[in-house]
Formats: structure tokens, sequence, C-alpha cells
């Protein structure tokens, strides 16, 4: 008899299994919907959720947005789930993978500052797209104010050049 009752249920997924993972998918759809549009651009989806994700704004009332919303998370079933999860975490920055990246940048901003050409050398052969002119003079005046105690305006302007190449290198602008 136990045979019987294995054989019946051995390919199915719980009522409640399924109704996690379309909450899963809503969840993932509202996630979607604070995206910018040129994030969103790079995102393999179907033109359907493309449109859905631009209405998302207009549904101020609550009933309408959560109608709205489960028609997304309906939507979403149809979409490559794992690509998408893979490009919004590499952008989320509550991910640990974003976190990881940043800090490497961070390493990479102190490293450029510290040792200076030896760095340098190693960062173009990482990034090649870089120009060397450009990053050499933002690392000279970040020493300079360093050495005369001004604000570190210099190093933010390392960090977010060396931040873009690795955004274009990723493939994420």
């Amino acid at each position: 008899m136990s045979d019987y009752l294995d054989d019946d249920f051995s390919g199915e997924k719980s009522k409640s299994q399924v109704k996690r993972e379309l909450h899963a998918l809503q969840d993932l759809g509202e996630r979607l919907i604070t995206l910018k549009p040129d994030l969103l651009a790079k995102l393999p989806l179907t033109d359907a959720l493309r449109r859905a994700l631009a209405e998302a704004p207009k549904h101020t009332a609550n009933v309408a947005r959560k109608r709205h919303i489960q028609f997304i998370g309906k939507l979403m079933r149809e979409q490559d789930i794992e690509a998408i999860l893979a490009l919004i975490d590499q952008l989320d920055a509550s991910t640990r993978q974003y976190n990881e990246r940043f800090h490497a940048l961070e390493r990479w901003r102190d490293r450029l500052i510290a040792e200076g050409d030896e760095a340098l050398e190693r960062f173009v052969a990482d990034y090649p797209e870089t120009d060397r002119q450009h990053l050499r003079g933002l690392i000279r005046h970040a020493q300079h104010e360093a050495a005369r105690n001004k604000p570190p305006a210099a190093l933010r302007k390392i960090f977010k050049y060396i931040r873009e190449l690795d955004e274009a290198q990723r493939g994420l602008r």
C-alpha cells in the first residue's frame, strides 16, 4: 500500500511550494520595477514584461498595484530567472557579490596610490581599456592631496574611474 502512495506523489510539487515559488517571482518582479530603464534594457526580458514594468508606476492604488505585481509575477514565469538574478546581484548594493566587487575596487584604488607605477601596470594588465595618463594624473593628484592633508577628492575620482572601467568590462555599462 505504501508503494502505491509513493508512486502518486513522486514528481509533484505541493501547493505550498508552488505558492512560494510564485511569490518569489513576484518579489523579483518588484525588484525589477525599482531598476533604472538603462539597466532593464540589459536584462533578457520579453516585450510583454518590459511593458508591464514600464506601466507599474502608474498603478498607485494598493489593490491595483498588488494586482499588477501579480501580473508581473505571472509574466516572470516565462523569463530566464538565473540570468536576471546574476545581473541584479552584480548591481544590487545589498548583495554579497556587489560588496565583494566594491571592496576589491577599493583595494585597487589604495594599491594604486601606495605603490604607484608598479600597481598601475598590474591594473592595466587586468583592465586594458585604461587611459594610463588620466589615471596616473589622478594618482599623483591623490598623493599630493594626502601629503597636504586636503580632502580626498582625487581618491573619489580614482574610485569612480576604476568602477566605470570594471562595469564596462563586465558589460554593465
